[in-house]
């Protein structure tokens, strides 16, 4: 604003127009300053915050919460997706189709249908809903793993937890806005970028604990703490490292970068009194622990995330992120996914059951997903000398399964639908833009209106896509 038309705005009306104009500059100022200040979204939330969960690799969809009699029935016999491997998967051989090998029952009062290997998950399905029309747009692991991400497969882009939190901030000051939890920073499925800001301000990308594989240990941060010096002397410090460090970000007009890391230092120092005691177990009770599967064989560690996950919700932070490694069975997916699902099964039931009896689950939404699902049809790593037992199943990223609860869905609900092979999303396909549009939809946020102006144009989650999935929502 030139000026002149700051000068119009005191003279007119006896100041009444520059006193509101300079009320609008503080609150801008504020929010400038403080980024993680709570705001209010487009419309009446369902959800204070998310718990979304990846299970990194793509969960087999048939073999969890897909029931596919027909497969099973076909077992052996030459997979009908010729022309599609073809077209799609150029390269592919001919498969064979390839049944589960485990039942399904029907569980609660909506008869949902469950694999044996989710018991625990089976008790719950009335609270959950049931996405198992999903689809993405790659077959690949780092593009498909950053789209469920950022909504984009080959641009840095902000993390949808970024996404909310510039959107609303977060409801306590002393802790990040968007934590994740031992996500993986490289491979095929890791990468920082899961969790970053890209352009939108830094404080909001996520901050990434990382967790001991000592069963039963507590999460840390590291550097959060120098034990050489009180307080008091790191207040001092702080305070003049903030001088020096507002003295260049003045002289450089304009860097986000500084600007993240004065914010980020005065965060951390804030984090030192509250976090350390919310990343131990020790003050847990015992039932509790094993609710979630603490100290259990081949639950502990995910079981610990989802605790963690449950005390960061209660202390009002906005996104957190866990992570299930492991679900990539190209090989053996008959010994291999039964110890990928008892891995999480526990845990996850657990944290809806801990939710409910502390009057957070309603709202507090949770989503369990993978970057895609598998294909139907068997693959064979020993090229054509493997047997059952060494088979598993491709990439698919055509029909998969993802699970909703909390935080406003609708429980007990089983949304779209595969084709009789679970290949194929037919019916009431989700695409992981519109997943991402509900997602903010249940956190007041309309995706459509929150954009931040980039490189000469208006950037979205959802980039020029997304329907919220109003079949899920209660």
């Amino acid at each position: 604003m030139n000026n002149s038309r700051r000068q119009f705005l005191k003279q007119a009306s006896c100041g009444i127009g520059y006193t509101a104009l300079a009320a609008a500059l503080q609150r801008e100022t504020f929010a400038a300053k403080n980024p993680l200040a709570p705001q209010r979204g487009h419309h009446p939330a369902k959800a204070k915050r998310v718990i979304f969960m990846f299970m990194q690799g793509g969960p087999s969809q048939m073999e969890s919460f897909d029931y596919k009699p027909r497969l099973n029935a076909d077992h052996g016999k030459p997979s009908p997706f010729q022309r599609e491997l073809k077209i799609e998967q150029p390269g592919v051989a001919m498969m064979r189709l390839f049944g589960s090998g485990w039942e399904f029952a029907q569980h609660g009062q909506s008869g949902a249908w469950v694999s044996e290997l989710f018991p625990h998950l089976a008790n719950c399905m009335d609270d959950i809903a049931v996405l198992n029309g999903m689809h993405t747009d790659n077959l690949a692991h780092a593009p498909a793993s950053l789209q469920l991400h950022t909504g984009y497969t080959n641009l840095v882009q902000p993390s949808m937890g970024a996404w909310a939190v510039y959107g609303l901030g977060t409801e306590n000051q002393n802790l990040p806005g968007y934590i994740t939890i031992d996500h993986p920073t490289s491979g095929d499925g890791g990468s920082p970028q899961h969790y970053g800001s890209a352009y939108l301000p830094a404080i909001t990308q996520g901050t990434n604990l990382d967790l001991p594989g000592t069963k039963g240990a507590a999460a840390s941060l590291r550097n959060l703490q120098d034990q050489s010096i009180d307080a008091k002397a790191q207040r001092d410090q702080l305070d003049f490292v903030r001088r020096m460090n507002q003295r260049h970000l003045r002289a450089s007009e304009n860097d986000s970068q500084m600007e993240g890391m004065i914010q980020s230092f005065e965060l951390a120092f804030r984090m030192q009194t509250e976090a350390p005691d919310l990343f131990r177990f020790d003050n847990e009770s015992e039932a509790t622990k094993k609710l979630y599967g603490i100290d259990g064989s081949g639950t502990d560690h995910f079981g610990r995330q989802c605790l963690l996950a449950r005390r960061f919700a209660e202390a009002g932070v906005r996104f957190i992120e866990v992570t299930s490694g492991g679900w990539d069975h190209h090989g053996s997916i008959r010994s291999a996914l039964p110890r990928s699902a008892a891995g999480v099964d526990k845990a996850v039931a657990g944290l809806i059951t801990d939710l409910k009896a502390r009057g957070l689950f309603d709202e507090t939404l949770i989503v369990w997903t993978g970057e895609f699902g598998r294909t139907p049809y068997e693959q064979d790593l020993q090229n054509g000398k493997g047997n059952l037992n060494t088979y598993g199943r491709g990439h698919n990223p055509f029909g998969f399964t993802t699970l909703m609860a909390g935080g406003g869905i609708k429980g007990g609900v089983v949304h779209g639908q595969t084709d009789e092979y679970g290949y194929r999303a037919v019916k009431d396909k989700v695409h992981l833009h519109d997943l991402h549009a509900t997602i903010l939809h249940q956190l007041g946020i309309n995706h459509e209106n929150l954009t931040y102006r980039h490189a000469g144009r208006d950037f979205r989650l959802t980039d020029v896509y997304g329907e919220v999935v109003k079949g899920v929502l209660a």
